[in-house]
Parts: structure tokens; sequence; C-alpha cells
């Protein structure tokens, strides 16, 4: 049986090359929106971002010439100071940005937490966990046999039967600790997480950590964007450090944790 991360070979086996990729914001006009959307790229731009103005439209430069390959059985962390590109790269892993330079290769189909489980609000939490579940890519009759584990993980009736109420009475805690446990049902090639460690008492934390090493060892990839040091440094064994879109520092867990806490201060 081969290990996990390896080929017959012995050699470690790609998941995702990110090979000299740029990825670059165009927002026609000044601007002025006050959405989720226009708050991310202001921060940017208040990072000193190269900002270029041609034609009545600006570029921002959210990420610059990153490159990195992930391979099978890796936990990834992705850190760096607010608007530095983390979620943005992972939104282009996952297929739903397009690169302005380079290219990504991904061995199999990238699940971004969130996006492929998503929830309906109107719906109950029941219906919801059968339609993320599906949206993930699980058979109807995988969703009924793993529908009271992904109930149970999430510890959404702990309090109360509230897996039978709508959405929009949940918290926002509760609701981020339900799609977890949605894609975390799942077995994923290539899973990345935005933050969704950051959700939950420490009694959900540390069964999330525990899956993400799980999903490890059935020779997926996981990549965790986390603000949480500690979380990053209990879960991924390698760190890749972005910052003003720019891929500084790429290595073992401890070794990039150490001098990014010198960088910040904390």
């Amino acid at each position: 049986m081969n290990a996990v991360g390896a080929d017959r070979a012995g050699e470690a086996v790609p998941t995702v090359v990110v090979d000299h990729v740029d990825i670059v914001y165009k927002v026609n006009g000044a601007g002025g929106g006050r959405g989720a959307a226009t708050a991310a790229l202001s921060r940017i731009v208040r990072r000193k971002e190269k900002v270029e103005r041609a034609s009545g439209v600006r570029r921002v430069h959210a990420v610059r010439n990153v490159t990195f390959v992930a391979h099978r059985g890796e936990a990834i962390g992705l850190i760096g100071t607010n608007g530095s590109g983390k979620s943005t790269l992972l939104k282009a892993v996952a297929g739903l940005l397009p690169v302005e330079n380079g290219r990504i290769f991904t061995d199999g189909q990238p699940s971004l937490l969130g996006v492929n489980a998503a929830l309906m609000k109107d719906l109950t939490g029941e219906r919801n966990v059968h339609l993320g579940g599906l949206a993930m890519g699980m058979s109807r009759e995988q969703v009924r046999e793993r529908y009271q584990s992904i109930v149970d993980f999430s510890g959404i009736n702990e309090k109360g039967d509230f897996i039978t109420l709508p959405m929009r009475t949940y918290s926002s805690g509760m609701s981020a600790r339900l799609r977890f446990s949605i894609a975390a049902a799942k077995d994923h090639d290539v899973l990345l997480i935005d933050e969704a460690l950051a959700t939950g008492d420490k009694k959900f934390q540390k069964r999330s950590e525990a899956r993400i090493r799980e999903l490890r060892k059935q020779a997926g990839t996981v990549f965790l964007v986390s603000h949480n040091n500690r979380s990053i440094r209990d879960t991924c064994d390698r760190v890749l450090w972005l910052e003003r879109g720019e891929l500084r520092m790429d290595g073992p867990t401890e070794e990039v944790m150490r001098e990014y806490e010198k960088f910040t201060g904390k």
C-alpha cells in the first residue's frame, strides 16, 4: 500500500500547481459602494498595493507572481495581514477567479468551503444538509448515511432541535459550523477552508482540526486560511505567507510562523 502523499516511486504527488500567477481586480470608475468586495479592495489599496489607472478602469494587483506546488496529504496554512491576497488566491485555485498571468493546475476537483456547500436561509437546517451534501458531490444515499453524523459534528442540536428550524434563525457561528460539517463529511481531493475554524467553541475547533488531519490521511490536500495562529500550528505542516499579494515565505509551519510573528509583533 502506498504511503499518503507518495506514488509508487515514493515521490510526493502534486495536487495543486500554481505557476507564476497574477490576479488583478478591475474596478470601473472611482467606485463608492460599501459592500464587502469594496471594503476588501479598500483594504488592499490602503496597504499601498500597486494601482493602475487606465481608461477609467482601476486595476488592483491582488496577487503577484505567486508560485508553489502542493502535494497529496499536506495541510497548508495561508497566513498574512488583512488584504494580503489569501482569500483571493483560494478562490483562484477553486476556479472562481480568473488569473491575469500564469496558470493553475489541479489534480481532482477543488472544493471551497462555503461555496460548494451553499446554504439557503429560508430552508431548514435538515433540508440544507441534504442539498449541501448533493452540492458537494455526494449521492442521495451517501447524504442519508452521513446525515446524523453531520448534525452531531456541527453541534447544532446540542441546545435544542435547531436542525428543524429555518437557517435564518441561526447565528453566524451556527451557520458556519453547519457548512464546515457538510463539507467535512466528504473526502476531498483538495479542500479549501477560509476562516472556518474561527467560529464555534474550543470543542468544535478541536473536532474540526481532528477532521482536517483525517482528510490528510485519506490522501487529500487541505488549505486553511486563518488568523488563529494556534489553529495553524495545530493543523498544518506547511505554511504559505502572503504579504501585499506576494509569497513572502513558504516552509515548515513553525519556521514560517516564527518569522510572521516577528513581522506582526504578535
